[in-house]
């Protein structure tokens, strides 16, 4: 199945899409592609809104602005993502996880990548409107999103033999 679909899918069954996906086994070069792709596109989800800050104080320029975002969502947003997987992992691993931490890093960068979407959509509300009513909830459906996959995801990820019901 192809990624668009399995992003659509994530929505209405984030469990079987997480269960599919882990199916393959352990490839850290899937989990790094999903992850950059991720990252990719929540910092392409900052343009409209760094474009519209530029506008309005144009002290800071646009490039300065896309510079700081590009750093901060492809280098040092992913190392911090690899050390919430992990802590995730280990305090499911408190309470009886059993799974892998392949598997919860795989749940963490699915739901980043899945959510992205609403975070483009955010990022056009924030850019063409503004800060106001309509950016807190598009932002809040975003973040509910990402939350809700992930945590679909991360049960899935730890349970026995990532086997579930």
């Amino acid at each position: 199945m192809s990624i668009a679909n399995d992003i659509a899918r994530s929505y209405v069954r984030p469990r079987q899409v997480q269960r599919r996906r882990m199916a393959g086994g352990a490839r850290e070069d899937r989990a790094l592609a999903v992850l950059m792709c991720g990252c990719a596109l929540m910092f392409v989800a900052q343009w409209p809104g760094l474009s519209r800050a530029a506008h309005l104080e144009p002290t800071i320029p646009l490039e300065a602005r896309l510079g700081g975002a590009l750093m901060g969502w492809l280098f040092m947003a992913p190392l911090a993502l690899y050390l919430v997987a992990g802590f995730t992992h280990a305090l499911a691993r408190l309470f009886g996880g059993q799974g892998t931490w392949y598997r919860a890093r795989m749940a963490l960068f699915w739901a980043l990548l899945a959510a992205s979407p609403l975070w483009l959509f955010t990022g056009l509300v924030g850019g063409f409107i503004g800060p106001g009513a309509a950016l807190n909830l598009a932002g809040l459906a975003a973040t509910l999103a990402f939350l809700v996959i992930w945590g679909a995801g991360l049960w899935e990820a730890e349970m026995r033999d990532g086997a579930g019901a």
